[in-house]
């Protein structure tokens, strides 16, 4: 965990809501594997800073059922089965490079990813979750 807290500040990572709980907490409710895949997208593939959650941006890591986005799909009793919600996916701009950039890259170090990934296509943003299948690294989807 402490490699992860020099890298990563937990306000980063969840939604305000989540951050009512004490910090050590607060981690233990993220997938381990996420996180893991994470860092290494981070340090060793792209190697730049990613804004996950920032000032007003605050629902690209863990949501909970406080956060507008779940909240809004509840009052239209629908359910929200998300990635993030289950603290396994992340959405980050790159610093200094386009999402279809930071994408590309990914996709050219797969063989450094420690989990199967899912990323989000032709969005202007990165978004990765975990996915359970065999193959392949990366599973590419449209949102």
């Amino acid at each position: 965990m402490e490699k992860f807290k020099k890298v990563f500040k937990i306000s980063e990572l969840v939604c305000p809501h989540s951050l009512q709980y004490p910090e050590n907490q607060a981690w233990g409710f993220m997938d381990p594997r996420a996180l893991e895949t994470l860092y290494v997208i981070r340090t060793k593939i792209l190697n730049v800073r990613m804004f996950i959650n920032q000032g007003s941006v605050t629902q690209r890591g863990l949501r909970c059922n406080l956060c507008a986005l779940v909240k809004e799909k509840t009052a239209k009793n629908r359910a929200y089965l998300s990635s993030h919600v289950l603290g396994k996916g992340f959405d980050f701009i790159p610093e200094g490079m386009t999402a279809e950039q930071a994408r590309k890259k990914i996709e050219a170090n797969k063989h450094l990813l420690p989990h199967n990934i899912r990323l989000e296509k032709n969005v202007s943003w990165v978004h990765f979750d975990l996915a359970n299948f065999s193959g392949d690294k990366i599973q590419y989807f449209a949102g």
